[in-house]
Formats: C-alpha cells, structure tokens, sequence
C-alpha cells in the first residue's frame, strides 16, 4: 500500500493561453479526444490509491466546483480550496493548502497528461522528508524546450530550477511528493506577497533537500496551448493501443457517467 494517500490539484488558474479555444471553456475541461483534460488526473489517483484530494481553485470557482463534482470519483474525500489571489504565481496556490494537508502528498497540476507509471514511479521512490521532484531527461522530446521548467542535477540531487536555465539535465514534470516543509520554503520565497512553486523547489534544493526522479522512458505533457493540445491528441492516438496512457485507463463508474 503506498504511503500517500493525499494529493493537491491546483486548478485555480485562467488559462488564458488557452482560451481563444473557447472562451467559455474552463482549462481543466478542455476535450482531449472527447473526454475531459481533469478525469485524467483523477482515475491517476483513483489508480495510485488516493483517498483525499484537495482541490485549489480560484479563476470563476463556482462554476469550476460545479463541473468537477460531476466528475469526482466516490471514493474521493474531496475538499475545495478557494484562492482569492489565483492571479498571482502558482506558489500562492499551493499555500492556501497549507492548512489542509498535515503530511506528505501528491501534487499535480490539473492542465498534465502523463502515464500512470510516472505517478506509480513518484509514489514507490518518494523520500518523505524531501521534495520529490517527477523529471524527464528525454530533452530532445520535450515539446517546447524554451518555455519548459529545466532542472540541473547532480545524481538525483536537484541543484538549480528556472526556465532561463542554459545548464540543465532534465525538465520538471509538474508531479511532486511534497513534504510539510515546503510550504515553510514557499513563505521564505515570497517577494511582494508572490512565489512561484518554483521558488519552492529553489529554496528547498539551497538546503539539498529537493530530489529528482526519473520517470525514465514514460511520457507526459503539459497542455498549456492549442498547440501542446493538438500535439497530446496526436501523441494519444498513436499510444492508446498500448494500454499504459493514463487517459486510456477507464475512470470510476461515477466519472464514467458524467462524460458520456
């Protein structure tokens, strides 16, 4: 049985580098070959063994809220977290979790496609009292290279994070096993009342106390524009015969339900 079963979704986004899609259309709901981007990353939970999701919103919540009820599995133990400052970096997002979480947890993006063996991957080499970090050290894969998080190493030790890196080995994957203690380094990194989860990871890894994981040959994508979007779909279509893409896994009958 594995030793997380807590995760936080941040969600509290507009994403606006996707709204010329549909204006009306909330991110996380956003069709990925007719289904919806978010169940995706809940049959990863329902998989991993999840128990408890804290889900951060911010950008139009109540409608968010709404439509993600619909989708909740029934073995969720599902809390709403609002952040009134969702205009601010991601960082400020995950803070407003800090009361609701007591332990380590999963944390992942609601915006990420990835195969369920990087979660599997995460949760079996987690080191409790570290910030694991989900990284993929296939560069040359990478959809947008430039705009993408890079991460320097040493080993599994994480040195440096910043998308302006130009000395990197791996690239973040936007899933992590968060210690308590970040939220500590997140407060520290604030500037102006913002951080980023970034800074988090920057300031954790000062203290060698962020790690890396490789996810090794799976795959993942941040669907962050049209174009990520239509790349996902293409990369889905050619991978769904294998029967290892977290989309292609079948939801829970609740969430099976609300899509058709």
């Amino acid at each position: 049985m594995t030793r997380i079963s807590e995760a936080v979704v941040l969600m509290a986004g507009k994403g606006s580098r996707m709204r010329g899609l549909d204006k009306a259309l909330l991110k996380p709901f956003v069709p990925i070959l007719g289904r919806p981007l978010i169940s995706s990353i809940l049959n990863a939970l329902v998989r991993a063994g999840i128990k408890t999701v804290n889900f951060v919103v911010g950008y139009e919540s109540e409608r968010m809220i709404a439509q993600v009820k619909e989708l909740i599995p029934s073995s969720f133990d599902s809390r709403f977290i609002e952040n009134p400052d969702w205009q601010k970096q991601n960082g400020i997002s995950l803070l407003t979790a800090a009361s609701h979480v007591g332990r380590s947890f999963l944390l992942t993006m609601s915006d990420h496609l990835f195969d369920q063996s990087i979660v599997d991957l995460l949760l079996r080499n987690a080191v409790m009292d570290r910030l694991n970090v989900a990284l993929d050290r296939k560069l040359d894969s990478i959809f947008d290279l430039d705009d993408a998080m890079k991460v320097q190493t040493r080993g599994n030790r994480i040195l440096k994070i910043g998308k302006h890196l130009t000395v990197y080995d791996g690239i973040d994957t936007g899933l992590f096993v968060c210690p308590p203690e970040i939220f500590d380094h997140l407060e520290r990194a604030k500037r102006d009342g913002d951080c980023s989860l970034a800074d988090g990871v920057r300031s954790m890894a000062s203290e060698g106390k962020a790690r890396a994981v490789d996810i090794l040959d799976a795959w993942w994508q941040d669907i962050d524009t049209i174009a990520m979007l239509a790349c996902a779909e293409r990369q889905l279509r050619s991978r769904l015969a294998q029967h290892d893409v977290v989309f292609a896994n079948s939801g829970s009958d609740r969430g099976d339900r609300a899509e058709n």
